[in-house]
């Protein structure tokens, strides 16, 4: 998880590692986890997601997870190399999360990563990318906390509580 905002509710004697926000700190920090500790069997990412499109709300297990905010289009004609692919993290119908150093918090914006996502946050593709690279299976499990759009820091602010519920709820489900 980023934050412990997002875990006061969790109710779990499972290890949390909190990453901090944005994907490097995401990535260093399970990264360093990983090479330091105990190498776990899965790792599960919860934390808060945007909804990028209407009527999108509850908890998700993204299928793909990409980066936003990384022109793989020019560095690709540039160097063809594909330096940031889709990762697939889970079941293939499932939604698409777009990870980027943002917190997207306009209309315009949103709508144009609607067009390649359904969810959007700040640090699951970094997430989903190191454990990959240590070969240590990832499930992204997300709750929507805002609508992405104008407003949404407020909304985040006011639904965090519930959305750190919700997911010690999910995570209570599971057959860990």
């Amino acid at each position: 998880m980023a934050i412990d905002l997002e875990a006061e509710h969790l109710g779990t004697d499972l290890p949390v590692l909190f990453t901090g926000m944005g994907k490097v700190n995401a990535a260093v920090s399970v990264a360093a986890a990983l090479a330091s500790g105990p190498r776990p069997s899965e790792i599960i990412n919860l934390g808060t997601a945007g909804a990028l499109r209407g009527g999108l709300s509850g908890t998700h297990v993204a299928g793909t997870v990409i980066q936003h905010d990384f022109d793989e289009e020019t560095l690709f004609r540039l160097t063809g190399v594909l330096s940031s692919p889709p990762l697939t993290v889970g079941a293939e119908d499932a939604v698409t999360l777009a990870t980027g150093d943002s917190f997207i918090a306009d209309d315009a914006v949103r709508a144009r990563l609607a067009e390649r996502a359904a969810l959007v946050d700040m640090e699951g593709y970094a997430v989903a990318a190191a454990a990959r690279a240590a070969g240590v299976p990832v499930r992204l499990v997300k709750h929507v906390s805002d609508e992405a759009g104008a407003g949404a820091d407020r909304t985040w602010k006011e639904s965090v509580a519930d959305c750190s519920r919700a997911l010690g709820d999910w995570l209570a489900r599971q057959a860990l």
